[in-house]
């Protein structure tokens, strides 16, 4: 799979294509029936597939601070796809500049003229163009003349309940870790790099993996048991993470910590798969480190509790 990164770095890569748009954040499972989907369209006309991502995702541009929690970074979400058995990825800059482009335009400039889309499926809710008045009514507009077969995707339902990344939300805001599950089709996880940090948990005697977000707004907030991939060494582990702003140190930026249970060694560079298990509590302020460090104790307790349930 390659990544084509802005609209006019084509440079001829394809010139004809199956297509799908959309945020597609978390890549749950109604994407992956709306991508499968498309990987059989390919199939049949023997054209690449190609998905078109905006980063940042729409109304993280418009919407700042208020935007909905990130359930995958760019990266993550780049790699789900990628297992998915998608040729490319065009990931065009969200900026003031796209989000001012009439739909007609983008049908007309983008679809038809830069990527020659011979078949395009979104989801039934998915829109597009300046105040979002592009939708699969006015696409069906242009397929009068051939240039294109168009078709929306009706809702994946699971249980009577509609899956979407806000349902996905949802389930992880209320630690429901079995739902997400369902909703995903796996386990809901934050892969990330270890990075140096302050050194406090070391200082605590807690040394902890420190991995940053690369979101602005995670889907979770707490202190969490979790099952932990080593990436580099596919080694499992199992321990607790802090995913928040660290209110004690009087921390801004939300990043994820995480504790391994009977770990030692030098982690720094390589990359950890984080899977919430089980959330313990919530993150709060203490009055002192010595608190701080009293609640860690407990909460790695209480952890080793649920662990040893787990290998039991």
């Amino acid at each position: 799979m390659k990544i084509i990164r802005g609209i006019d770095n084509l440079n001829n890569q394809f010139t004809q294509c199956v297509l799908t748009l959309g945020n597609f954040d978390g890549v749950h499972l109604g994407h992956q029936q709306l991508i499968n989907h498309l990987i059989k369209q390919s199939k049949k006309l023997n054209l690449p597939t190609v998905v078109m991502l905006f980063e940042p995702q729409p109304l993280e541009f418009f919407c700042k601070q208020n935007a909905p929690a990130r359930l995958t970074s760019f990266k993550e979400k780049v790699e789900l796809i990628k297992k998915l058995g998608i040729d490319y990825i065009i990931a065009v800059p969200f900026t003031q500049t796209f989000a001012n482009m009439s739909a007609p335009d983008f049908i007309q400039d983008w679809l038809i003229n830069k990527l020659q889309a011979k078949y395009i499926v979104i989801g039934d809710d998915f829109r597009f163009g300046r105040e979002r008045k592009g939708d699969i009514n006015l696409l069906q507009q242009y397929t009068h003349n051939n240039q294109f077969v168009v078709e929306s995707m009706p809702t994946f339902v699971w249980n009577d309940l509609r899956i979407s990344s806000t349902a996905v939300r949802e389930a992880l805001f209320n630690s429901d870790f079995k739902l997400a599950h369902c909703l995903l089709g796996r386990d809901y996880a934050i892969e990330g790099k270890v990075v140096h940090g302050n050194a406090l948990a070391r200082q605590l005697g807690l040394p902890t993996a420190n991995i940053h977000l690369n979101r602005k707004k995670p889907a979770l907030q707490g202190v969490y048991f979790v099952k932990v991939k080593n990436c580099c060494s596919n080694q499992h582990y199992h321990g607790i993470a802090n995913i928040g702003i660290r209110p004690t140190i009087e921390g801004k930026k939300a990043i994820l910590e995480v504790n391994l249970f009977d770990f030692s060694g030098d982690i720094y560079g390589q990359y950890l798969d984080v899977i919430f298990v089980h959330k313990l509590r919530d993150e709060k302020k203490f009055d002192s480190l010595t608190d701080l460090k009293q609640q860690i104790a407990q909460d790695v307790c209480t952890a080793k509790q649920i662990s040893a349930k787990l290998t039991n």
